[in-house]
């Protein structure tokens, strides 16, 4: 699996763009805010239809533009395909594979797996648990449309019994609440299940990973912090009831998990060091690389914005060698030091004010 081409239209700072991949190392250089990390932004937007910036549509599309253009030329299973996303001011984004538009955005998951690393998931163990969450939703969306599903249903379930939390609360609204509660189990325990299979799956990666990075002086486990067990939820949801109606707000349920990193059974987030955070931090990139090789029987596309200046030698050395075999797209502010790297560049293209150079 890998893109071939990728094409821009009112996207952000660029007017137009038209730019021909490798299938190995691509690299994209240039002086901050000049537009690298808004092409694998569109790439990103191609396998999730979402911006891992967390912008709406209208901040994407170009200033003074109405409508913006991501075309995007893959290569899968030696088959090859087109993926068109259609981003409107005052609509919702069109969608279409193959010149076929498709009516629900959970039919492009899968058809590209995309792996995005940029300094901000450096930050992933010790920022929030939304973060978290977020690492977890984003790769199950991408490997199970199901899960997609089920999540957005849960999301506008929540929102629903917020909103009816919300309102003056008369016993006949409380049946309401019922049906809400009902609902919110029912695709909530999905989500648990599934975000458990993950973790696990994810465990039996990491631990030879973390174990190789750090000489064998550390072992990496991942704890699935439920906020509520699936045995408990009805019960605690119930017993929160009085809790939710008087903060308008639901308090129990998978929107509130997270995840713990033990080293050597310590919780990292709370007592490990800088390094030992991003040790970690790429510990989980490299294992969530291998649990889609695995899962897919292919390779996923990996995207490094400006990550390798972030990274120390030990750790630049362990990621560039992970990659083998793998399209990579990586953004950085010069190529020097990739080329001492003996990193095996197939393209280059300088990125300023918007244009791409060949």
């Amino acid at each position: 699996m890998f893109i071939e081409n990728l094409a821009l239209n009112n996207y952000r700072n660029y007017d137009n763009a038209d730019i021909t991949f490798s299938d190995g190392i691509n690299i994209l250089y240039g002086d901050n805010a000049q537009g690298k990390t808004n092409i694998l932004e569109a790439i990103y937007m191609t396998a999730t239809t979402k911006s891992h910036r967390g912008n709406k549509d209208k901040e994407i599309i170009k200033f003074g533009k109405d409508e913006s253009h991501i075309r995007t030329e893959i290569k899968k299973n030696d088959i090859g395909h087109r993926i068109d996303i259609h981003l409107r001011k005052n609509k919702s984004k069109g969608i279409a594979i193959d010149m076929i538009p498709i009516k629900r955005s959970a039919d492009l998951f899968g058809m590209i797996n995309i792996i995005l690393f940029s300094p901000e998931d450096l930050s992933i163990i010790k920022n929030g648990p939304s973060e978290r969450r977020r690492f977890m939703d984003m790769e199950l969306c991408q490997l199970n449309r199901l899960y997609y599903n089920n999540l957005s249903t849960y999301n506008k379930v929540l929102n629903q019994r917020n909103n009816q939390l919300k309102e003056d609360m008369y016993d006949k609204n409380r049946d309401i609440i019922d049906v809400w509660d009902s609902q919110l189990i029912d695709y909530g325990l999905k989500i648990i299940d599934e975000r458990d299979k993950f973790i696990n799956m994810i465990n039996e990666i990491i631990k030879d990973i973390h174990e190789h990075l750090t000489n064998g002086k550390e072992k990496l486990k991942l704890i699935y912090d439920k906020n509520v067990s699936r045995e408990g939820f009805a019960i605690e949801l119930c017993n929160k009831r009085d809790m939710d109606i008087r903060l308008m707000n639901t308090s129990v349920g998978p929107h509130r998990d997270d995840i713990i990193f033990l080293v050597n059974d310590i919780d990292v987030r709370k007592f490990g060091s800088q390094g030992q955070q991003r040790t970690v931090a790429l510990s989980l990139k490299l294992a969530e690389i291998e649990l889609v090789k695995k899962i897919i029987n292919d390779s996923p596309i990996l995207l490094l914005d400006d990550v390798m200046s972030e990274l120390d030698s030990n750790r630049r050395d362990a990621l560039l060698s992970s990659i083998s075999g793998i399209q990579t797209i990586i953004t950085c502010t010069g190529y020097d030091d990739f080329i001492k790297e003996r990193l095996s560049i197939d393209k280059i293209y300088k990125i300023e004010q918007g244009k791409i150079i060949v």
